[in-house]
């Protein structure tokens, strides 16, 4: 089974790639998906967490603005909040990967916005990067999340380059030319991944 890492920097168009993967019949693991899961209520995550950072929790549920507020620009506070989250993503990979194995699955797409950030691209076959010029970047985070320009460029301070991301990849798919030219070079990628 082919293993196929995706990455990309915050809105670089991942969504969109790994959706386009899901139409494909590829199976696609979210590792943000798995993080909100670990931090809803009732999630593995939520106690740890507020153990670690008190007053981030509320009705059993991780609070996510407080919770950035706790460890945005605060490098030790993120490690320590990686320490949490990551072993606990980990082992939801690990069982997704098994089941895709036992249905015989040729191929799964490992949607991780951290990917080499964390060290996992050395568990992948394939290294996709999405990418897009910083203005389109700037632009989509804006429209979709009511973060503030320091907010965003945090995020995007504490994510490896872009221009490095391109530089590992083995396929980057350009999502900031067109959604048509994006949408051509992800099914030509799946199609040489099926031949």
């Amino acid at each position: 089974m082919k293993i196929i890492g995706l990455t990309g920097g915050i809105g670089m168009g991942k969504s969109t790639a790994a959706a386009n993967f899901r139409r494909a019949r590829i199976p696609v693991f979210d590792a943000d998906a798995s993080v909100h899961k670990l931090q809803a209520r009732g999630g593995r995550g939520v106690a740890p967490i507020e153990a670690a950072f008190p007053g981030t929790t509320h009705n059993g549920a991780v609070d996510r603005a407080a919770l950035r507020q706790a460890v945005l620009g605060k490098p030790e506070a993120l490690r320590k909040l990686e320490h949490i989250l990551h072993p606990l993503v980990r082992q939801e990979e690990r069982a997704f990967i098994a089941r895709a194995r036992r249905a015989g699955t040729r191929a799964v797409v490992l949607d991780i916005p951290l990917l080499f950030e964390t060290g996992w691209d050395h568990g992948v076959d394939k290294i996709v990067v999405v990418s897009a010029p910083r203005a389109v970047q700037m632009q989509r985070v804006r429209q979709r999340r009511n973060m503030s320009l320091a907010d965003i460029a945090a995020i995007i301070a504490r994510q490896m380059p872009d221009a490095e991301k391109r530089r590992r990849a083995d396929v980057v798919i350009r999502t900031g030319l067109s959604r048509h030219h994006a949408l051509r070079s992800l099914r030509r990628f799946v199609r040489a991944l099926r031949a």
